[in-house]
């Protein structure tokens, strides 16, 4: 395509190229630091869009939003003010994987975070579609970014450029034979930055991803389902949201099954699949398959779990979800119509497969800037990730660490002993990723200290210090802080007798009776009790705050184990503190194999830490390399 001459020249401190759930993220970031942010999209109307599940959060994805939201980001309010049912996942099993889950109204959701943006100060947002970045050397002679270009010609200076692409970049769509080259829920497709970021040296992928059919909630009998209700009691996603704000009338969401007879209909038709035909190029996402995949690679499982889930409150569109698929228009009516309750289903959208371009993220250093060149960064599935949560936790470090830049202060890296944010960024630049990427509790080696519930204890200093959290929010949490503190100094010293009134209490709750004084302590830790439960032995308890007792009880119950992690987090941070230099010479390192020195060239780690992570670097190369680096600092140091 030929674009005039520049018509246009504007000047910012930031360009965000994207305004999905990692733009909207990086932009806010950047304006409420104080810089003036212009943020593109191909289409204003697509702003913080939901192409395919309509909810936010679910197993460890709740626990980011948590994080996103204590370190100043906007996910979590703007979820809290537009959901339609909430539920907590996972009560039946311990605190460290309790996960926040809240079905959106998808229409508002992108509405309201359209209205934030547009409400923020120092942020512009731009409909247009951009085609290049452009660099320089600067006296070092490393690439620097000095700005974009977009398609019509226009020229848009500036000191840092985030991209948030999405799935955007040369998109294809894809069901059955049909393909169209746009971007997701059919929008314009970005054809053109992917060759000018292959001029500047970096490395791309193409990936996939799908999405169910959208059916008319009319056609569908929900006799034949399981109605799936939201919780009694809300819990809010945001820890400044009043919980008493978000306790509405909640929509339901319905569970049905596939059957034999579907999947023989996807069995029959495999051959005109994209997915088996050889038509997609990209590599889909292993955990969460299409209805195609799920068939063929679990053939003894005669049946698969799909949710109906409504899209919003004024449509009547209802998400299927667990039953993405890339086959054709007839055979999608033929396979959906053989499950219970969507006999006489009528399809308002089409299923469909999406091929799109994104990087190889080990381009990238910890705080999500590329390592060739200076004040460019990226976020979201652009770095070869899936899911709007891990998408809007990237959207947002790269957002603090342009700024950071910028302002010539130390980058915000979260480690993984701190957050799942720093396990997710992490695992992208450390290991090799040959498929999306998604964020899952197993993943994080210290999940019992990094729950949900403590998240704004474990980060809020660290949006404080960056300058996104006031002084007033920060200080609400060294005062939760301090009265956690002192309730469990204060239970640790109250003593209940075998009285009465005691083995009464305890035989209601199925209790061993006691033989003789015990403390409030020790009768929280048995299974059956918790704090709460024991107030009546406790006249003297004050009066605190849901969220304080609730750290409280925590606290008492796995004592043990969290001490347990918290050492094993001591001898992590031992490594994370030995610092690499940007420009380490791995080649000078004699004991070190070839196959250990060619990763390390190529990760460029900023720690002895993220090294011991990387594959092919063993723990006998981490060895020869701590050796060498005590000499190489004491040389250092003596001259």
């Amino acid at each position: 395509m030929e674009c005039p001459k520049n018509l246009l020249e504007e000047t910012y401190d930031v360009v965000v190229v994207g305004a999905g759930h990692a733009g909207c993220e990086a932009a806010l970031a950047c304006a409420r630091l104080g810089l003036e942010t212009i943020i593109f999209t191909v289409s204003v109307d697509s702003i913080a869009l939901m192409p395919c599940n309509p909810n936010i959060g679910g197993s460890s994805k709740g626990h980011l939003v948590r994080e996103i939201d204590a370190l100043g980001g906007q996910m979590g309010i703007n979820i809290d003010r537009t959901f339609i049912q909430s539920k907590m996942l996972n009560r039946s099993k311990g605190p460290a994987v309790h996960s926040l889950r809240a079905q959106a109204d998808k229409a508002d959701y992108s509405m309201e975070m359209r209205r934030t943006l547009q409400s923020t100060d120092h942020l512009t947002i731009r409909q247009a579609e951009v085609s290049k970045i452009l660099t320089e050397k600067d006296a070092e002679k490393e690439k620097k970014i000095i700005g974009v270009g977009t398609v019509s010609g226009a020229v848009y200076h500036c000191k840092a450029v985030i991209l948030c692409t999405g799935t955007y970049l040369r998109a294809r769509c894809l069901t059955g034979e049909m393909i169209s080259h746009t971007g997701p829920n059919g929008l314009m497709a970005a054809n053109y930055l992917t060759e000018s970021l292959k001029e500047n040296g970096i490395e791309m992928f193409r990936f996939k991803t799908g999405t169910p059919a959208r059916i008319d909630k009319r056609s569908l009998d929900f006799s034949k389902m399981q109605e799936q209700k939201g919780d009694e009691s809300i819990v809010p996603f945001s820890f400044t949201t009043n919980p008493e704000d978000v306790q509405i009338d909640q929509v339901s969401c319905w569970l049905t099954y596939t059957n034999e007879e579907t999947h023989e209909i996807i069995r029959a038709n495999l051959d005109r699949s994209p997915i088996y035909a050889g038509v997609i190029e990209g590599t889909g996402p292993r955990y969460c398959p299409s209805i195609e995949d799920k068939v063929v690679k679990f053939p003894d499982k005669d049946r698969h779990q799909l949710f109906v889930e409504p899209e919003g409150i004024h449509t009547n569109e209802m998400y299927i979800g667990g039953m993405s698929s890339s086959l054709p228009e007839d055979v999608q009516y033929e396979m959906y119509r053989t499950v219970p309750g969507l006999e006489n289903a009528k399809i308002v959208r089409c299923a469909y497969a999406i091929e799109y371009d994104c990087i190889n993220p080990n381009q990238l250093y910890p705080s999500l800037e590329f390592k060739k060149i200076k004040g460019l960064f990226s976020g979201g599935q652009f770095n070869g990730s899936s899911g709007y949560e891990e998408a809007a936790a990237q959207g947002l470090i790269a957002g603090i660490n342009a700024a950071m830049e910028i302002y010539e202060r130390e980058p915000l890296i979260l480690d993984r002993s701190e957050s799942y944010i720093g396990v997710l960024i992490d695992d992208l630049v450390t290991k090799e990723n040959h498929e999306p990427y998604r964020m899952m509790t197993s993943r994080a080696e210290y999940r019992l200290l990094l729950r949900q519930d403590n998240a704004d204890l474990r980060l809020t200093k660290r949006g404080y210090e960056a300058g996104l959290i006031s002084k007033e929010r920060y200080e609400s949490v060294l005062l939760k802080e301090q009265q956690i503190r002192d309730e469990v100094e204060r239970i640790s010293h109250v003593t209940v007798g075998a009285n009465k009134k005691t083995q009464e209490f305890l035989e209601t709750y199925q209790s061993v009776p006691l033989n003789t004084g015990s403390t409030l302590v020790e009768l929280i830790r048995r299974p059956e009790l918790n704090y709460n439960l024991l107030a009546p032995l406790d006249p003297d308890r004050p009066c605190l705050p849901y969220d304080v007792c609730e750290q409280v009880n925590i606290n008492i119950k796995y004592d043990g184990y969290i001490r347990r992690q918290m050492k094993q987090v001591e001898n992590f941070k031992k490594l994370e503190t030995k610092m690499l230099e940007k420009n380490f010479d791995y080649d000078a390192v004699s004991g070190l194999r070839i196959e250990a020195r060619q990763k390390l060239n190529l990760y460029r780690p900023v720690s002895i830490g993220q090294a011991s992570r990387i594959s092919g670097v063993s723990p006998a190369d981490i060895s020869v390399l701590l050796v060498y680096l005590e000499q190489y600092y004491r040389n250092k140091n003596m001259k």
